[in-house]
């Protein structure tokens, strides 16, 4: 290839010399098999240089089979893969509207309609009146004014918008109680050492689930609280997503690899993937509607933490620069203050007196291994009556 490049330079287009077997898988199983029938009858033995035009066209056409393979396999992969993109953009989409603050209102205002709508029609079209209060207790932490003759002779998209507006003012309520309850100790925060702590963790659970809640302090004071609100729809959509998101990549790895065998039905792969992948977004999108709506609607401070509410850090070092690596058992007798463990009284001198090893007591010189046995024989210590010491 580079003496190519350089006769190009010169005028001269220049010529690639190969060297290929007939027994390679190329030749094998791309070319032709007279080939090797036709070289046996020309009487070329083995290990020769063939220069024919007849195998330098059967190998270009053996190439370009193998080429034509990969580029098939290669569309093929972005065929499923543009299933995955589509999915992406949409999830992604969402994400970021919750991370920089973009339309996530609207985003959660159309999560609670997709849902009221999903509740109504699931339920309507089952004639469970009972299990659609329940599901409203449940997920919306709130009972509605929809009769059981309203539900059943109603329609669905009316009833849609009666329990979105019956949920939305109860959210509203929610929110603004939650913000009278912690906007004085937000103050009180801000007043006292506002100029030392920039942001504030506040822990938030819905009774199953919790996370931690992180919100500027200055922010909340301007806003009168609504940060606070703000900062927990922004946290709660984001983990929701991402642990739907996880699960469903799982979920579209196994059908990649399962709808490979619809082959043998002929049918094709790329078609199966597409309606099941399809099926799986959609309930992924359910499911990630009703988390969300759920955890905001049932979240509030823990009991045991009413008012508490700690300062941001940043996850702090340890310094081993003071550190030792080894163990002074002396000065960790004798110092009572050293960092020696203690007993659950306290009283650490005492229990590293008690771990201090006695040392045997002995009534005559130590015999050493290597010195002469005391028993008279001659040898050795070790290898006498030490032997086995």
């Amino acid at each position: 290839r580079q003496l190519r490049g350089r006769a190009g330079r010169q005028g001269d287009p220049g010529t690639s010399q190969f060297y290929a077997s007939l027994e390679d898988d190329l030749m094998r199983i791309f070319g032709s098999d007279r080939i090797a029938g036709l070289m046996d009858r020309m009487g070329y033995k083995e290990g020769e240089v063939i220069q024919h035009s007849m195998i330098t066209k059967s190998i270009e056409r053996a190439q370009r089979k193998v080429e034509e393979n990969n580029f098939g396999i290669r569309k093929r992969l972005i065929e499923y893969d543009d299933v995955m993109n589509a999915q992406r953009d949409v999830i992604y989409r969402r994400r970021r509207h919750a991370l920089f603050g973009e339309r996530l209102k609207f985003d959660l205002n159309n999560m609670l309609f997709d849902l009221c709508e999903e509740m109504i029609s699931t339920h309507q079209n089952n004639r469970d009146y009972h299990g659609f209060k329940l599901d409203c207790i449940r997920i919306l932490s709130t009972d509605t004014h929809i009769d059981e003759k309203e539900f059943e002779h109603g329609k669905p998209h009316e009833l849609a918008e009666k329990l979105y507006t019956e949920a939305t003012e109860y959210y509203n309520r929610k929110s603004n109680h939650l913000v009278e309850h912690i906007f004085p100790n937000i103050k009180n925060l801000f007043e006292t050492r506002g100029t030392t702590i920039e942001n504030v963790v506040l822990p938030v659970t819905d009774g199953v689930k919790g996370m931690q809640v992180i919100f500027n302090l200055k922010k909340a004071i301007d806003s009168k609280g609504r940060e606070v609100i703000q900062s927990i729809e922004k946290s709660v959509t984001l983990l929701i997503i991402d642990e739907a998101w996880k699960e469903h990549l799982r979920q579209m790895d196994e059908l990649k690899q399962s709808v490979q065998s619809a082959v043998y039905e002929q049918k094709d792969p790329l078609l199966i993937y597409k309606l099941e992948a399809f099926d799986l977004f959609k309930e992924m999108v359910s499911e990630v509607n009703r988390d969300v709506i759920s955890f905001l609607f049932k979240g509030n401070l823990p009991q045991q933490q009413q008012t508490q509410m700690n300062q941001a850090q940043q996850p702090q070092k340890t310094d081993y620069s003071r550190m030792k690596t080894g163990r002074d058992d002396t000065s960790a007798i004798t110092n009572p203050n050293s960092g020696a463990v203690a007993n659950r009284n306290g009283n650490g001198a005492s229990a590293q007196q008690q771990e201090a090893k006695h040392e045997p007591v002995r009534v005559g010189p130590k015999v050493g291994r290597n010195d002469p046995c005391p028993c008279g024989s001659g040898k050795k210590y070790k290898a006498c009556h030490g032997k086995d010491a």
